[in-house]
């Protein structure tokens, strides 16, 4: 039996979804919320194989569901509901992760399709679950000394509430770190918020990190709510926090300190219960140094410090890399499979990896499009990778 969860503010709109849903699988079990903060509630208490979710809401809407989703169970497909005006918002819906979209009226057929293939989708990836051993997704994959080291401090760190900072570089797996620290810890079952603190204008990023209520800045036609508040009982990641401005490193700051933040535009506390993990690939005492990066914030969060070694650094991965890369790949291109022999292995491990273990995920994807052979030899890795 498969448990779908509908969110949508519109009564009407709620009721033909389960309606047509009720119809198309009488072995459905519908569950039904008005808002996201209701939709969030219902999933922290159990489990579903399906959301369907509006994206335009009072209180929480729609992308805050989804990244809530993503960052506790990112197994769950959603199914975002949009009306036409909000192409764009579907857009990043599709690209933080939504299973699919569909547009406002829904057209029956789509959204049946829709759901009918996200359930497939779960199914399968439940089907291949070896039960005799059960690997966490984001295992760190490698043996030698520099990654085994590295897996032993995050077993270490993982149970306790310390904070981390995460130093290396652009492609070397920080994020994949920050993931497995949380999803090793007591606060598992909590939220995983990640914020690219790079990628948001410095305009923009208190109201990202602590919301802002409705009308305190030209753009805020609602409340919003924070990523430190979203996070609250599990994980803040914050990536490229060397790139986070002064003001609003001083927030970060207060925040870490005394357990509580203020909404833009609000002098309300609110109090939050957040683990705060950091990763950067800059030289912070630098940063320090040209009075970028305050140097009591660096003292906060870097309770631990952990160096996420350059592909470069360990080489004696590259081949048990390149094997985790095909298994997960075979999946994706209908159990397609490759095997690289040992003159392309040898050239592999040849290459300069600047772009780390990210780019050598490219480069084997790029093996398993472009190549017409299923054993690769030198000679197809040096016409196919790109690299020289």
């Amino acid at each position: 039996m498969s448990k779908i969860l509908i969110v949508e503010d519109e009564d009407a709109i709620r009721r033909v979804l389960k309606k047509v849903l009720s119809e198309e699988n009488s072995k459905y079990k519908l569950d039904e919320a008005a808002n996201g903060d209701e939709a969030i509630s219902l999933i922290k208490s159990q489990h579903y194989d399906l959301i369907l979710c509006d994206i335009k809401m009072p209180k929480k809407d729609g992308i805050d569901v989804l990244e809530f989703v993503i960052g506790y169970d990112s197994t769950i497909p959603i199914i975002m509901i949009s009306g036409h005006g909000d192409l764009k918002t579907a857009v990043k819906a599709m690209r933080l992760g939504a299973f699919d979209y569909i547009e406002k009226p829904p057209d029956l057929n789509n959204l049946l399709t829709s759901v009918r293939s996200a359930l497939k989708n779960t199914s399968s990836k439940k089907s291949k679950i070896n039960p005799k051993k059960t690997i966490s997704k984001y295992e760190i994959i490698g043996v030698s000394k520099e990654i085994v080291n590295v897996k032993k401090l995050i077993e270490k760190i993982s149970p306790t509430n310390a904070k981390v900072l995460i130093l290396g570089p652009n492609g070397s797996g920080k994020e994949l770190v920050a993931r497995q620290i949380h999803s090793n810890s007591l606060r598992s079952d909590g939220p995983f918020i990640e914020v690219n603190c790079a990628a948001i204008p410095s305009e923009l990023i208190e109201s990202e990190l602590f919301g802002h209520i409705k009308g305190s800045f030209t753009s805020a036609h609602k409340d919003r709510t924070g990523k430190f508040e979203a996070a609250n009982n599990g994980t803040i990641f914050l990536d490229e926090i060397g790139d986070m401005s002064m003001s609003a490193q001083s927030k970060v700051l207060r925040a870490i300190q005394e357990n509580k933040i203020q909404k833009v535009g609000s002098e309300k506390d609110i109090y939050v219960d957040t683990r705060v993990i950091a990763a950067t690939n800059k030289n912070i005492s630098e940063l320090i140094s040209e009075n970028k990066f305050r140097e009591d914030l660096y003292h906060r969060i870097s309770v631990i410090e952990l160096n996420v070694p350059p592909l470069n650094d360990r080489k004696d991965d590259i081949p048990i890399l390149i094997e985790h890369f095909i298994s997960l790949l075979s999946n994706q291109y209908e159990n397609k499979r490759i095997f690289i022999d040992e003159t392309g292995m040898k050239k592999m491990k040849s290459f300069d990896w600047k772009g780390n273990v990210r780019e050598l995920r490219n480069v084997v994807e790029r093996l398993f499009i472009l190549s017409e052979n299923d054993q690769i030899s030198e000679k197809e890795v040096v016409k196919f990778s790109g690299k020289k």
